[in-house]
């Protein structure tokens, strides 16, 4: 049984900085013993959620992550006519099983935010307003939250619930940081900003000067998706439990980071993809990169890098069985239509 799917990819940014520290600059770790650049997996998931490619294909499937329902609900109210106080006091009878409610006592927004279904968003309007309408009702945690439903992204990245620990989702997909295959250093932009109006005769400086921190590399990002918990997640629905993982398999090789974008358009697309399907424990091949990769041109040397570490890792660990479909851009081999067929060819995988 395929119950597991995992992705590699090897993608080429240029000089950007996607995704930022506390002080601005690149994201950055030590990874045996060298400097890399370094995108996070929440940086990952959340361009990959929000991109064309998901909202096209999941439409209808996606959850929304928000401390803000409680205010859709008091603008649904106040537009059937319940005074405002009233549809207030109803929201916040409502919002604690999302999350603690903030102290005001005119505010309808949670203290956390919540993932919240397109299932549990509508219970939520209609509980509103049967308790609009006067009837006596005792809100209660399994009046509103579902254990399953059809948000595609909620049942591929998990949830947690604090006040409402049995409701939470564990995530079918795990994503690691993305790093590089080799050694970086941060270098830093002078950029100045010119007045339009600042005339020939007032002094030659700049009206801003300021500076910005970048880097470039080859990026190694590793993913596994559960299929089995990916149905699971979504109540058995293995026709929307295809179309998530085509739509994150798209995503991953697709989409970029949005950090820093207008100033340094780093729209990368993977050079190499190596998709494996087995029933297998996963494994990463970051271990493939941990010493530095050296060489003209950096790809190359990376792809064969990860070629012969997972060679000698599966031949050490007895692995064979896994299906696989490649795409390399370098070869001029595979295509990602190719790699979207090969796990649509899976087929349904048992919940």
């Amino acid at each position: 049984m395929n119950r597991f799917l995992q992705l590699h990819l090897l993608t080429f940014y240029p000089p950007a900085n996607l995704n930022r520290d506390d002080s601005g600059r690149p994201k950055s770790a030590v990874v045996g013993g060298a400097p890399r650049l370094r995108v996070s997996s929440q940086a990952l998931k959340r361009a990959w959620r929000t991109s064309t490619v998901f909202t096209t294909a999941l439409a209808g499937h996606m959850g929304t992550r928000t401390q803000r329902l409680g205010e859709q609900i008091v603008t649904h109210l106040v537009a059937r006519g319940v005074a405002a106080d009233a549809a207030m006091k109803i929201a916040r009878e409502i919002i604690p099983v999302f999350g603690k409610a903030k102290p005001e006592k005119d505010s309808a927004r949670t203290e956390q935010l919540a993932f919240i279904s397109p299932e549990e968003r509508a219970a939520a309007i209609e509980l509103a307003d049967r308790l609009a309408g006067g009837e006596k009702i005792t809100v209660e945690a399994n009046t509103v939250l579902r254990h399953t439903d059809t948000a595609a992204d909620i049942a591929m990245f998990g949830r947690m619930l604090a006040d409402n620990a049995n409701f939470n989702r564990e995530a079918a997909v795990q994503v690691a940081h993305a790093i590089t295959t080799h050694r970086v250093t941060v270098e830093d932009d002078y950029y100045t900003a010119v007045d339009d109006l600042k005339t020939p005769a007032e002094d030659a400086g700049a009206g801003f000067v300021g500076e910005a921190a970048f880097g470039s590399g080859v990026f190694y990002l590793y993913l596994c998706i559960d299929r089995a918990l990916l149905r699971r997640n979504l109540g058995g629905d293995a026709d929307l439990a295809a179309i998530a993982t085509a739509a994150l398999v798209e995503a991953a090789a697709t989409v970029s980071p949005r950090g820093k974008q207008n100033s340094f358009a780093a729209f990368g697309r993977a050079h190499y993809l190596l998709a494996e399907a087995g029933a297998a424990q996963p494994r990463t091949l970051a271990g493939a990169f941990a010493r530095p990769v050296e060489g003209d041109g950096l790809m190359q040397p990376s792809i064969t890098a990860l070629s012969e570490f997972r060679t000698r890792l599966d031949r050490a660990y007895g692995l064979h069985d896994n299906q696989i479909a490649e795409l390399d851009v370098l070869k001029g081999t595979g295509t990602l239509a190719d790699i979207i067929g090969f796990v649509r060819g899976l087929g349904a995988v048992d919940a």
